[in-house]
């Protein structure tokens, strides 16, 4: 069974365990964000996102990135220890905001900021972890809290909403709190990519938000094709 440890460590260590990824998003019981979509990702630098009748939403392109370099690694192969909780330079093609790029390079759920003293530390703290499958795929599934150290990659489009996070992001605009926040999530990592595959709030006003993706494919190949948008009439 897997350890705490090897959940932060499997968390941490997207950005190395795959280079191109195929796969279907959507965001359950979220009425900001509606309608499921496919895309196709290759590592560092390009994306492209379609509905799931095929029509072309957008290509993402990040110009000048270069492939991550390889961090320290555990006997097993997982990411031992990351200089940061998050790092601009590993993201991922982003579509639409932030939460994209966390949910493909979770590394929030791992490391989070001492709030007192600046230095890395356990993000969350975990109830339970058990192996399942998602997708027909194994994958590792943790009920969690997130501490005091919780650090998302953007205060508006965590992983996991706080009432913590939420006081800081939202200092100017209190509407936007929460009456009841959640008092844990269950959430879900993909073995093989290390990519956050399923979260979902327990209890309070968002309870089951969250997030459902479904890995079609990992390292196939992807030509430049695969990201050539239609030419464009006037």
């Amino acid at each position: 069974m897997p350890t705490p440890d090897d959940f932060a460590a499997l968390a941490r260590s997207s950005p190395w365990r795959w280079t191109t990824l195929r796969f279907t998003v959507g965001w359950p019981h979220d009425p900001w964000k509606t309608g499921e979509v496919r895309a196709w990702l290759r590592r560092p630098d390009v994306c492209r996102v379609e509905s799931l009748d095929g029509a072309l939403l957008q290509v993402v392109r990040e110009p000048g990135r270069t492939a991550a370099p390889v961090p320290g690694l555990r006997p097993d192969g997982l990411v031992a220890e990351r200089r940061r909780s998050w790092d601009h330079d590993l993201d991922d093609p982003m579509y639409l905001n932030y939460h994209w790029v966390a949910m493909l390079d979770p590394v929030e759920l791992a490391d989070g900021r001492d709030p007192d003293t600046d230095v890395l530390v356990p993000a969350l703290a975990l109830d339970s972890l058990v192996e399942v499958e998602h997708g027909g795929r194994p994958a590792w599934e943790a009920v969690v809290r997130p501490t005091d150290a919780y650090e998302p990659r953007c205060g508006c489009c965590p992983l996991l909403r706080t009432r913590t996070i939420d006081l800081d992001e939202y200092r100017d605009h209190p509407e936007h709190l929460l009456a009841v926040y959640p008092e844990a999530f269950r959430v879900r990592l993909d073995v093989q990519t290390g990519v956050c595959v399923s979260t979902a709030a327990i209890g309070g006003e968002i309870s089951g938000r969250g997030h459902d993706l479904q890995i079609e494919a990992v390292d196939e190949p992807l030509a430049d094709d695969v990201f050539v948008e239609p030419r464009r009439r006037w």
